[in-house]
């Protein structure tokens, strides 16, 4: 888990450690943008398989919204494109803020909150006919992006000014496909202006957190030494069953496990996804309980390989 700087794409930092872990088989959690810094969760080698489930964890954000001034990437490194007065009304309700709640933020606030669906900025990473929308857009195209469905849990304001800049600063926890620098446009509109981000930070991804993070330049031993177990990830991504010996065979084999093979069965969500272990907390497999017509037991959906002991590495 790395705490990427402002600057490099979630690729480049996968590169920097493909090459400084002397490995191919890395992956992301979850892409950040370059301006982004912040908890960028990283699997290696057979945790790789993980990263589906990692993904589609809820986030949290920090961000800071500048009032006033609209971009075409809706963050700090696009081009202005837009400017538009900010009410005199609200920037004195910005600058009494905590002690005078402005009704229109309020209302702005509440309404991003209660959003199910979100318009993606066309400089994104969203894939059209085989090629990323921010493509399309740096050559000038028409880019249109169907909205998407989104789900907010939190979203509170920890700081404001109206002048001689008008900002808000907010925190934001939402699901996997929430873009925060939409989320900078469409708040500043129901304000009755235009907006852009001018710093985003991702602070938690899934329960992995910043301040657990190590720092992108950090030697190679301090970069090995953040790295997680695969089957305390697994633990935190997922919820967990234990298998009996004769259900790990079966999983090992990618056979229907027997609900009787379950331990803690009731943990689980039935036809959700959840972490299989073996009785000694090794992961076995990523699986399904029922939530299929006709099948009365587990299904296999990811296996993973037995960790080598240290009698394997002599």
């Amino acid at each position: 888990m790395l705490d990427k700087p402002r600057g490099p794409t979630s690729h480049d930092v996968v590169a920097i450690v493909r090459r400084a872990l002397k490995t191919r088989e890395v992956g992301h959690a979850g892409t950040l943008d370059p301006m982004a810094t912040g908890v960028l969760v990283l699997a290696i080698g057979e945790a790789t398989k993980l990263v589906p489930y990692l993904t589609s964890a809820a986030k949290r954000y920090e961000a800071r919204v500048l009032l006033g001034t609209g971009t075409d990437t809706l963050d700090a490194l696009g081009k202005v494109v837009e400017e538009q007065e900010v009410d005199p009304e609200l920037r004195e309700a910005l600058d009494r803020w905590p002690e005078g709640a402005s009704p229109r933020l309020v209302s702005a606030l509440a309404a991003e909150l209660a959003r199910t669906s979100q318009d993606p900025p066309i400089f994104s990473a969203i894939q059209q006919n085989g090629e990323r929308a921010y493509a399309r857009a740096r050559r000038g195209e028409t880019v249109t992006i169907d909205a998407r469905p989104v789900r907010v849990h939190e979203l509170t304001v920890t700081a404001a000014a109206g002048t001689p800049s008008a900002w808000i600063d907010v925190r934001v926890q939402a699901d996997k496909g929430y873009y925060v620098r939409a989320l900078g446009r469409d708040l500043a509109l129901g304000l009755g202006t235009v907006g852009h981000l001018t710093a985003l930070r991702r602070t938690d991804s899934g329960g992995f957190v910043d301040s657990d993070a190590v720092s992108l330049d950090a030697p190679r031993e301090e970069i090995e030494s953040h790295l997680i177990p695969l089957a305390t990830a697994a633990r935190r991504a997922l919820p967990s069953v234990s298998l009996t010996e004769a259900g790990v065979r079966d999983a090992r084999c990618g056979k229907l496990v027997r609900l009787q093979d379950f331990i803690g069965l009731e943990l689980a969500t039935t036809g959700e996804a959840c972490a299989w272990f073996d009785g000694t907390g090794e992961l076995v497999a990523i699986g399904i309980v029922g939530g299929v017509e006709g099948e009365e037991g587990g299904r296999v959906l990811r296996g993973f390989l037995p960790q080598p002991t240290c009698d394997d590495q002599r």
